[in-house]
């Protein structure tokens, strides 16, 4: 995970939950993107 490039770990993030993969997988992303420091943007629906 730690090649993936800032935005396409977000992407991961949402595309995981919008499939909804395993929870280990989703906790995976989540304990990732904590330890970068980044937050994690809602998309807002149209």
């Amino acid at each position: 995970m730690r090649k993936l490039s800032d935005e396409l770990l977000i992407e991961s993030y949402h595309k995981a939950r919008e499939l909804d993969l395993s929870p280990e997988f989703i906790r995976l992303i989540e304990t990732e993107i904590h330890r970068r420091s980044l937050s994690i943007k809602m998309k807002v629906s149209s």
